[in-house]
């Protein structure tokens, strides 16, 4: 899909791996819709910045991906914004850092409001974009995901079970949106200078670097740009590519 001119809706759009995402759409010619939940100057100063370096159109937009009315408004809202709406990319995600063994402290209260961010949030926009997308007779989607949906690591089992949840509903999706939507996913490994980093142990984050290949770090820019490249595709659909400096391998 040619993406100068698409319209580009990305949540956490204001993140640490949301903002390089968006920056990669818009050198593609992209708009982009900057989704964030809080930080509202943030999020209006990435939008600054697109239109200003990339010369597209750039605006943000607050919603809470686990109200289903607020996903609804969101989706009309760019819509009416911008004249239509191309791609989605599901980037928010919520996670805490609760050892595996701590079965207490992974609270029912903890697990809802995980699973409600990074499983249903996506679920529900994609459920709200896809009727758009499919009158227009064309649409990407893209969600993130982690390696902790590969297997049994990650700071949390239930957000480990949401990215797991999250790469197979991207392969569900496929089938139902198949064939004007493709829907893929991107499975990072640690990545620096974002907010689920931040919410690791030190111990966890030097665990995850020296247990790669090429121990380092995944690259943010490698992940946004494999964004651009699964928007790009016209026969890839259903699939995860993981980035994570060669720790797994599916």
């Amino acid at each position: 899909m040619d993406l100068k001119g698409a319209v580009a809706l990305v949540t956490g759009g204001n993140g640490g791996l949301g903002q390089r995402i968006c920056h990669a759409l818009a050198r593609e010619g992209a708009h982009i819709a900057v989704v964030y939940a809080r930080s509202r100057d943030q999020a209006e100063g990435v939008a600054r910045e697109l239109a200003s370096h990339h010369q597209v159109a750039a605006a943000a937009f607050a919603c809470d991906v686990t109200d289903g009315a607020a996903v609804q408004r969101l989706v009309g809202d760019v819509a009416a914004r911008f004249g239509r709406l191309d791609i989605l990319v599901n980037d928010a995600a919520y996670n805490k850092a609760i050892p595996f063994d701590d079965l207490d402290g992974l609270t029912p209260e903890v697990w809802d409001r995980i699973m409600a961010v990074n499983l249903t949030g996506p679920l529900r926009l994609m459920k709200a974009v896809a009727p758009l997308m499919k009158a227009q007779g064309r649409g990407r989607i893209v969600n993130i995901a982690s390696v902790a949906g590969l297997g049994p690591t990650g700071s949390s089992i239930a957000y480990a079970v949401s990215k797991a949840g999250l790469i197979h509903l991207t392969r569900c999706m496929a089938v139902a949106l198949a064939p004007a939507t493709l829907v893929n996913c991107v499975a990072p490994g640690l990545l620096e200078g974002t907010r689920a980093t931040a919410n690791l142990r030190p111990e966890q984050i030097e665990r995850s670097a020296a247990g790669s290949l090429l121990k380092k770090a995944a690259d943010k820019d490698d992940c946004a740009d494999m964004v651009v490249a699964m928007c790009r595709t016209e026969t890839m659909t259903g699939q995860t590519v993981v980035i994570d400096s060669g720790r797994v391998f599916h």
